[in-house]
């Protein structure tokens, strides 16, 4: 057994684990992050591409924002799209903001670079990782590589290692309380090599299902269908999926999808989820082990770097003082913006999205588009909640 000492010991090389380790060296606060995947995976996952003011704002003052500052796109806005007729919801009119669509693969390798120049530890490719002792005063993360055992001891963990990792699998069950909502249909997202056809995110809500233009970069577009959690993906031809993407995006003669070849085809299923607390001992959770939302309020990412910028602040007045009421109240601070999201996650999804059953659904939903698009006060909550809300 190789035995290391650290500070906070971080499991998960994704946006939480990686802003929180670079948040504490600015602090002058030492970590070690563990993760089980190779870098050059973790480099190229495509996830979620879609920034908040806030995510955009932090990144740049972490020294970290460079590159998405010079390739990032900068949107003032989305379209809604929903029987024959198209609506642009105005940040900039509405809530003096931005978002930046800026692939999280992306921001992964900035903070990924921005760990090694500092030279910061990142432990891949880590086999048969646990964590224990969480209830004393010195936990441990266990892994191993090539062959060999180690073990960091730390002052505290951070379980920033996904909805599937160990860390939250690791706490009691009874300590925790699990509130979760599955969704009946999934999303098949494509990747393709076409320019956007739009320079905004258009949401389109149409009686075949849901559909979304997104883009990663100016000659890239990434799109999604409203499809079942258990497609076959057989059966998705790339022919039929851009005469899918054609009907539910159509935009009137003046608009036209741009169709390329498809580099990447998957499905991927829906799901709300929390556990509350987000802490047990001396281990906290952050981003997608503590929460899941639905990709439709593109809040993933966002909602990951909220959680590690209030831990990073709590741990600083830790070591700066020796108290512990900020760790004590991580939980709390985060949960309370984590139902917030959930909240306007949930009412885009079922906004947009076609739901087997009563008829009286698909008029109740096209009247809170109606509603939603001609009401300043509703087109500025969208907006308020899209751009993302303040961070703690």
């Amino acid at each position: 057994m190789n035995p290391t000492r650290t500070q906070v010991g971080i499991v998960g090389a994704g946006p939480a684990g990686l802003v929180l380790s670079h948040l504490l060296y600015l602090e002058g606060i030492e970590s070690i992050v563990v993760e089980n995947k190779t870098r050059q995976y973790c480099e190229e996952r495509i996830r979620a591409g879609v920034l908040e003011w806030g995510t955009v704002d932090l990144l740049k003052e972490m020294g970290v924002g460079e590159r998405m500052t010079r390739e990032g796109l900068v949107h003032y806005g989305i379209e809604l799209r929903f029987a024959g007729r198209r609506h642009r919801i105005d940040f900039q009119d509405l809530t003096g903001r931005s978002i930046t669509v800026y692939g999280q693969h992306e921001v992964i390798k900035d903070l990924i670079q921005a760990r090694l120049a500092t030279k910061g530890r990142i432990v891949f490719e880590a086999n048969e990782v646990r964590v224990d002792d969480l209830d004393t005063n010195r936990p441990r993360i266990l892994y191993s590589t090539a062959g060999e055992s180690h073990e960091i001891h730390c002052d505290f963990i951070a379980g920033c290692d996904g909805f599937h990792g160990i860390c939250r699998p690791s706490i009691p069950a009874s300590a925790l309380t699990v509130y979760e909502r599955e969704y009946p249909f999934g999303w098949l997202g494509i990747l393709a090599q076409a320019p956007p056809s739009s320079e905004e995110l258009i949401y389109a809500y149409h009686d075949r299902g849901f559909a979304l233009h997104s883009m990663r970069s100016p000659q890239i577009t990434r799109l999604y269908l409203q499809c079942s959690p258990e497609e076959d993906l057989a059966e998705w031809s790339d022919e039929r999926i851009w005469r899918e993407l054609q009907l539910r995006l159509a935009g009137g003669k003046d608009w036209r999808l741009n169709e390329g070849p498809i580099l990447q085809k998957g499905v991927t299923g829906m799901r709300s989820f929390v556990v509350e607390p987000m802490q047990n001992g001396r281990m906290f959770l952050a981003g997608d082990a503590a929460h899941i939302v639905p990709p439709t309020g593109a809040k993933g990412l966002n909602l990951a770097v909220a959680d590690v910028r209030v831990l990073a602040r709590s741990l600083k007045d830790f070591y700066a003082a020796g108290r512990m009421n900020a760790l004590a109240k991580y939980s709390d601070v985060c949960l309370r913006r984590v139902w917030q999201v959930q909240r306007f996650s949930w009412w885009m999804t079922s906004m947009l999205h076609r739901h087997e059953g009563n008829p009286f659904d698909t008029r109740r939903q096209l009247a809170e588009l109606d509603y939603v698009t001609n009401s300043r006060a509703a087109s500025q909550s969208l907006a308020e909640n899209y751009v993302g809300l303040p961070m703690e």
